[in-house]
């Protein structure tokens, strides 16, 4: 039997175009953010492509990550998974959980609580680029209508579990509020952005598994943007 070949698309810009379309300013955070999500990519040990701001082609977001998703296609591969650089709590079990799902689904999607997706997986033979480009890119909508658009076909979903993203200040203290876990650089770097009254005066733990020294590499996400 013919092995699939599935490969990784990390579709994020780099720490300066972030600062850019936050409405929060670090620089700091977002090359930890996107060392944070490289380092994931190499666990995986799948296949990855890292499509910055400057390999991005297209004049709006759905043309450039529908591009981005063709282009990985075009080399050769049966299934693409795309993550993004926000979403603090993503680890290489979201992505091997996908792959899992993948060899009996026909897609996957990782959820973020403000209505768009942290990941998603889809096989080739059903993406098709002109209905990606119709899909209400950066919008609450989104979310919904992907979903439509999937069951319309009669394809087999699978929904992991729901993530939180970082876009704005009130995501930074929701992120923190949540039981699951952070690299201690993270998390000290989230907790600056909060009010004097409400930083967390106990010492963040280290999680090593999940923090790597910042290599200061492009990223970038489909997730800021809703689905």
């Amino acid at each position: 039997m013919k092995t699939q070949k599935t490969a990784l698309l990390i579709f994020a810009n780099s720490a300066e175009k972030e600062i850019t379309s936050k409405s929060f300013s670090s620089k700091t955070l977002f090359e930890t953010l996107n060392a944070q999500t490289l380092h994931i990519a190499k666990q995986t040990g799948l296949p990855y492509f890292h499509y910055t701001e400057t390999q991005q082609i297209g004049y709006t977001f759905g043309e450039r990550f529908t591009n981005a998703i063709q282009s990985v296609y075009n080399k050769g591969f049966d299934t693409v998974i795309t993550i993004g650089n926000d979403t603090p709590h993503l680890t290489s079990k979201h992505i091997a959980k996908a792959v899992e799902n993948l060899k009996t689904h026909d897609t996957v999607l990782g959820l973020s609580t403000d209505g768009g997706f942290y990941l998603m997986g889809l096989k080739k033979h059903h993406f098709k680029a002109d209905a990606f480009l119709k899909l209400p890119w950066q919008t609450s909508k989104l979310n919904r209508s992907f979903t439509k658009l999937i069951t319309s076909k009669k394809l087999k979903l699978v929904v992991l579990e729901v993530l939180n993203d970082i876009d704005t200040l009130s995501d930074i203290e929701t992120v923190l509020k949540t039981s699951k876990t952070l690299s201690s650089i993270i998390k000290t770097l989230l907790i600056g952005f909060l009010p004097l009254n409400k930083k967390i005066a106990t010492r963040p733990t280290v999680n090593a598994s999940v923090f790597v020294t910042p290599q200061y590499l492009n990223k970038g996400s489909p997730v800021y943007t809703s689905f």
